[in-house]
């Protein structure tokens, strides 16, 4: 098994590896654990393939969560491995942990996670805990030379004082379309511009994310 030959099954399903670690220790992991890869979407490859999955059109409930508890055990099962996911519990696996402890992931300036790809639009679909110690790279800070654009993209400062107003955040996306397309916190970052790395997050599917948000907001 090479670390390769797992990358290209995961962007056979639109994923990529986010980045891993050694675990030390970790309860919340099997036991044998030797590597833990989080996997998230390789944008914008990822939503025309989820778009054509059965549980995207099949009119049920949580279609991305079904979707990648489908795919993910399936890329960990020929290596002996376990897929992990975000909503698994309670108690729910460390996921904010083990992205910092990744060497991909850091808190931006404004508290979220940031990634030296994905930028502010970071997002994991699971993990995958693999027996086999692969070997792992590391990152670069991407805030360091960063002029931080996203300080002033929130037009109602839902992250003033460096703590997220989400009350606040959900009333203004209720009222105003400009973000309903996407948080413009996010698009704010230059790493996950297109002109920087090729990344992009399609504003359909940032609707899809937003429209998921949104549901329980009462005003």
């Amino acid at each position: 098994m090479t670390l390769s030959a797992l990358e290209a099954a995961a962007q056979g399903h639109g994923l990529t590896i986010r980045g891993g670690l050694y675990p030390q220790a970790d309860p919340s992991l099997p036991d044998g654990t030797g590597t833990l890869l989080l996997i998230g979407p390789d944008e914008p490859r990822f939503w025309p393939l989820f778009a054509a999955a059965p549980e995207y059109t099949d009119g049920a409930p949580d279609p991305m969560d079904r979707w990648s508890k489908r795919i993910l055990p399936a890329l960990a099962a020929p290596y002996g491995g376990t897929a992990l996911f975000p909503s698994d519990g309670p108690p729910y696996p460390p996921f904010l942990d083990w992205a910092r402890a990744s060497g991909h992931a850091w808190a931006s300036p404004l508290g979220l996670l940031v990634h030296d790809r994905a930028g502010l639009f970071l997002s994991y679909r699971g993990a995958l805990a693999l027996p086999q110690r692969l070997p792992l790279d590391q990152g670069v800070r991407p805030c360091v030379a960063c002029a931080a654009p996203c300080l002033g993209a929130c037009p109602v400062d839902a992250f003033a004082g460096g703590q997220y107003d989400m009350a606040r955040c959900q009333a203004h996306v209720h009222r105003s379309p400009e973000c309903q397309s996407g948080c413009l916190v996010r698009r704010a970052c230059p790493v996950s511009s297109p002109a920087s790395q090729g990344f992009e997050r399609l504003a359909v599917q940032s609707a899809f994310h937003m429209t998921a948000f949104m549901r329980n907001y009462r005003p």
